[in-house]
This record gives C-alpha cells, structure tokens and sequence, in this order.
C-alpha cells in the first residue's frame, strides 16, 4: 500500500518562542467562552451512556471516522470509549459494527473538555490521536496546548497519549504539560505497530515518521 500525503513542513524549526507565556497566561486566568447549546446536549448524551455503562471510561478526542474508537473499544472490553468529533461528515463515514462499548459524538472538544473538567470527570485513559497541527508559527493559539482550553484538558486524566506526524507539536505539548508539573516521553511509532486511526494508516502508506507522547504518573 502506498500513499500522497505531504508531511508537515513549517517555517518553525522548534517550539514556538511564544508558548511557555502562552500557557502560564491560559493557567492563570479561567476562559469564559460560553459553551454552546449543542454542546451541552451532546455532554449530556455521553454522561447518561456513561451512567448506564457503569464502569471506566476512555476518552478518544479527535476521533475522525472513528477507526481510533473501534481500535480502543476492542483492545479495552470493559471500558466505555466515546470518540469525539466535531465534523458530523467524518463521523457519518464511520465503518458499520461500532463495538457496544463504544460511542461516537459529535461534538467540539473545547466545550466538551470544559464540561467534563467541571463535572470531575477522570478518564482512565486520553487519547489524541493526529489533531490538527497548525504548523504555521501565526496558528500558535489553535493548537490545543496553547488554548485557553488547556487547563481543562490537563485535569480529565493522567494516562494520555497523543500521536502527530510533526515532532514538534509533540515537544510543544511535551513542554506545556511540564508546566503543570506532569511528565511524558516522545518516541518514534514502531512501523510494525498496530494502527490506531485512518490518519495514522494514510500517513505510513506515505512512509512519515510517526511519534507518540506518553504521560508518565
């Protein structure tokens, strides 16, 4: 199998020189964006299924056409994993068979993210597989770990993961979780590794090198 997807290329060459003030500012004052109607609705939805389930919860942001949700799903039989997503396109191309432990949402994550953070909600894993990098220096406030969102993201759970083909995301999140004093190792994907997602295959069909951060509690 092969594949035509470009790598990531980026006039930044290494962290953005902006970002460790870009956190510090986020941590200390709360965002105030209101959360949107539809949001709350699809919260709502994911609570009374993880009421029903009873047992833990794993949470797969970002989750596409939900390829990523499956892969949990089964590797995690007696989780919850809900997937979420914000473009109802990608979810609609989901493949048919979700596993029953398995939800896909749609949904923003930066609502999403908030409300779970003030409902106390602790994942037994996180996962964010291949967000979107905004690799010019200018899109710094997209990447999530220089959002306002960031200090809601970093209380749902201390087992996250996060995969990029764009090294320095990774060393950018690295670096941002390290301001709240949480710990992670960046590594190279094993080739012979199971994939997790539909990005994931798309981009060793093009033969990228792939990283994954890990928190380390």
């Amino acid at each position: 199998m092969t594949g035509n997807s470009r790598q990531v290329t980026s006039e930044q060459q290494g962290c953005h020189p902006d970002l460790i003030d870009r956190v510090a500012r986020h941590r200390k004052h709360e965002f105030q964006k209101p959360i949107a109607d539809f949001n709350l609705h699809a919260f709502q939805q994911a609570e009374a299924q993880l009421t029903a389930h009873g047992g833990p919860l794993i949470l797969d942001s970002g989750c596409g056409v939900g390829d990523s949700t499956r892969h949990l799903a089964e590797h995690y039989p007696d989780h919850l994993v809900l997937g979420l997503d914000r473009s109802g396109h990608r979810l609609q191309r989901q493949r048919p068979d979700l596993p029953d432990n398995a939800l896909l949402i749609r949904t923003d994550l930066v609502d999403f993210w908030r409300l779970a953070a003030a409902a106390n909600w602790q994942p037994a894993r996180h996962c964010l597989f291949y967000p979107n990098p905004y690799p010019k220096p200018s899109q710094l406030s997209r990447r999530f770990h220089a959002h306002p969102v960031f200090p809601a993201m970093v209380t749902l759970s201390r087992q996250f993961e996060a995969r990029s083909n764009w090294k320095i995301y990774l060393q950018e999140l690295q670096l941002s979780l390290a301001v709240y004093g949480i710990h992670s190792l960046i590594e190279a994907i094993d080739s012979d590794s199971p994939v997790v997602s539909a990005f994931e295959r798309k981009y060793r069909a093009s033969q990228q090198p792939l990283w994954k951060l890990i928190t380390q509690s």
